[in-house]
């Protein structure tokens, strides 16, 4: 039992200093920077519904290096195959996306994930979003965060048996506010548990961004943009038609962050190739507005 223990401390501690030396892996000094872009939405949101040939091809025709990765239920049978493109194309899994619920043991998804990325060796991030826990409308906060921690507990000890780590996705909801997932943080105590913040599920978000940013920036394993319109209610737009992003991005280069940064396709546009590139072209636009020409030299 005590060798065992030793040897779960010994993963602990190096999946906590994985975590930090996430942000500061090579060439992110800038951001913004185009080797430091992550490819996000581009599986079931993309009309041509591309296999992973097809997805990894256009990826390094748009210069990508980094996928997360999500899925339906139909793109199961494909998970082998998405990994052996990524490889072959040299682009790195950055992310495993994961929607579970309270009870993440019967997930009969979730050792799929697993076994996948262990037979592939592949060391990745899980950005895990937890539904489905009922009457949380009835609960008291501590009552909720318990509640929450749980199926987040089960799936970061068994990520951590594999060399993974767990990043709390903001999607809405109580679970998606960021002070909530810092109390769920602080709860369970996971070296192997971050933060995977999302501008594009961020409309309650604006006025109080500079506030809470600063809280969750220890713990940010990726950042994803999209573009924001004030308004009431918000509207989610392509990043550089909107009239908040700009200052959030702008915040964002300012900190001590130093991890990688997300381009989504998400209601953006039908093609995942054309989605992404009108994101990439409006980062662009407001990187020159504000001066960042050493990100806009790596285009």
């Amino acid at each position: 039992m005590l060798p065992k223990l030793i040897a779960i401390c010994a993963l602990f501690t190096l999946l906590s200093i994985q975590m930090v030396s996430a942000q500061k892996q090579k060439g992110t000094d800038n951001i913004y920077a185009r080797q430091n872009l992550i490819a996000w939405c581009i599986v079931p949101f993309d009309s041509k519904e591309r296999n992973p040939e097809q997805r990894a091809e256009m990826l390094n025709k748009l210069g990508f290096t980094m996928l997360a990765y999500d899925w339906r239920e139909k793109h199961i049978p494909e998970f082998d195959a998405e990994l052996e493109a990524l490889k072959k194309h040299h682009i790195q899994l950055q992310a495993f996306w994961l929607y579970s619920g309270p009870n993440p043991e019967n997930d009969k998804n979730l050792p799929i994930i697993l076994d996948l990325l262990k037979r592939h060796k592949v060391k990745t991030e899980i950005w895990c979003m937890i539904g489905g826990i009922k009457d949380m409308d009835k609960m008291t906060q501590q009552q909720k965060v318990e509640a929450v921690a749980k199926p987040v507990a089960y799936i970061a000890d068994k990520a951590a048996e594999i060399g993974c780590t767990v990043g709390l996705y903001n999607h809405g909801g109580w679970y998606g506010m960021p002070e909530n997932q810092l109390e769920v943080m602080d709860y369970l105590k996971r070296p192997n548990i971050g933060i995977v913040y999302n501008l594009h599920h961020a409309e309650e978000d604006i006025e109080r961004f500079p506030q809470f940013f600063p809280k969750i920036l220890p713990h940010l394993m990726a950042v994803n943009l999209m573009g924001l319109k004030k308004g009431n209610p918000v509207k989610v737009v392509p990043i550089g038609d909107g009239d908040a992003e700009a200052e959030m991005i702008r915040i964002i280069r300012d900190s001590s962050y130093r991890g990688p940064i997300g381009i989504i396709n998400e209601e953006t546009a039908p093609d995942a190739e054309v989605g992404l590139t009108m994101n990439v072209d409006g980062l662009k636009r407001i990187l020159k507005q504000q001066g960042d020409m050493g990100a806009l030299t790596t285009y």
